[in-house]
């Protein structure tokens, strides 16, 4: 069964749609620097058409996980679910940068069954018992998907990378931005270099203006990429990656969403 599963998912792995790419994910705080030694920020997080634009569905948080600039765990308070998007604030106790994301990852399958299609999602570790024995076209991928944001009180301090799934390297501190300068980031699939990806960037407030601001940069052999921020503004950044399966290893997709501000 494992070597008709990759075989399939490798045929399958670029005809499915990365959710990213039909709705944004997008985590997006009142604020991300502040002064002082104890502060408050709020978050809103949604999945729209135009980012910020709370237009389609809310975000689900079950997998937030919110960093305190010791490295240890904060948790969120008020936390609420509307129809188009969720809520929640972050009370400031600890001077440096906070790393607020919410992550999600798994396998999903689909195959039939009778003639039936079927499709089940959930761990990697419960596949082989969750698929029946009699199941034909069987296709799974791998995902991981992290949305986050970063927000400092007082001097930013170092963010650490998981080494899971896609994520931002900052070379440029994301709280540390400004309009008119080069900022430089890095991607990391699993820690590693992600060489050669396009990463879309685009700056909210859309629904007041006719042109819709967006931009594509691409990655280096290192991973790294340079924006040259064109006006102040909140932004959001895209990217997303697909590996075909290869021998015993099943095809896996990651994304990555990331909201910084960029101040004048």
């Amino acid at each position: 069964m494992k070597k008709r599963i990759a075989l399939l998912a490798a045929l399958a792995a670029f005809a499915l749609p990365m959710s990213a790419q039909a709705h944004r994910a997008w985590l997006a705080p009142t604020s991300t620097v502040l002064s002082g030694t104890d502060a408050w920020v709020g978050f809103d997080a949604g999945m729209s058409n135009g980012v910020f634009i709370p237009d389609h569905a809310a975000m689900n948080l079950a997998g937030l996980v919110i960093t305190a600039p010791d490295g240890s765990t904060a948790a969120p308070v008020n936390a609420m679910t509307a129809k188009y998007r969720s809520t929640f604030d972050l009370h400031l106790t600890q001077t440096g940068t906070y790393r607020i994301a919410n992550v999600s990852g798994g396998v999903m399958v689909s195959y039939k069954q009778g003639g039936e299609a079927k499709r089940w999602r959930g761990a990697e570790a419960d596949m082989a018992a969750s698929i029946p024995a009699d199941a034909t076209d069987v296709v799974a991928t791998r995902s991981n998907s992290r949305t986050e944001t970063f927000v400092t009180l007082g001097e930013p301090s170092a963010i650490t990378v998981t080494g899971q799934g896609l994520e931002l390297v900052p070379v440029t501190h994301p709280n540390d931005l400004v309009a008119g300068e080069a900022a430089t980031f890095k991607l990391v699939r699993d820690g590693q270099p992600a060489a050669d990806l396009e990463v879309t960037i685009a700056r909210g407030g859309s629904r007041y203006r006719d042109n819709p601001e967006e931009m594509t940069v691409r990655t280096g052999a290192d991973g790294a990429f340079t924006v040259t921020w064109p006006e102040p503004g909140m932004y959001w950044m895209n990217a997303s990656i697909r590996t075909p399966a290869s021998g015993s290893q099943m095809a896996s997709s990651a994304a990555y969403n990331g909201v910084v501000e960029v101040l004048s």
